[in-house]
């Protein structure tokens, strides 16, 4: 089924189950829009292995791909240590959980209102 990706928040929330669905740790979803004036969200995750980042990656891509949205900039997908896709009003961060511990962007936007993300929620039926 089609979800509108016409708003951000719909976005964020696809790229959040897209990442849930390939077992990302630490799901986030962070309205940085009053903040910052360059995007509305960021969704922020984490994998243990370069490969598991990568997967987590190439599924957000490919639900938001499928919801009508494609990313305005991708980088780091070589080292896929942290991997940042900009759909310039969603920026979806996916970090190695070592790099996640050690730049730690949930402390620097702080002040950024949490939108309220349950991964069991989004699970699809039967899981």
């Amino acid at each position: 089924m089609r979800i509108s990706t016409n708003d951000s928040r719909s976005k964020a929330l696809i790229a959040a189950k897209a990442a849930s669905a390939k077992k990302a740790g630490e799901i986030v979803i962070l309205e940085v829009g009053p903040l910052i004036n360059i995007t509305d969200y960021f969704v922020i995750c984490s994998g243990n292995t370069e490969r598991q980042v990568k997967t987590i990656a190439d599924e957000v891509f490919k639900q938001l791909a499928e919801n009508g949205a494609k990313p305005y900039r991708k980088e780091g997908e070589t080292e896929a240590r942290w991997v940042l896709l900009d759909y310039l009003d969603l920026v979806v961060h996916i970090f190695h959980s070592e790099e996640r511990d050690y730049y730690r962007i949930e402390r620097l936007w702080a002040d950024a209102e949490s939108v309220p993300f349950e991964e069991d929620s989004l699970a699809a039926p039967g899981r």
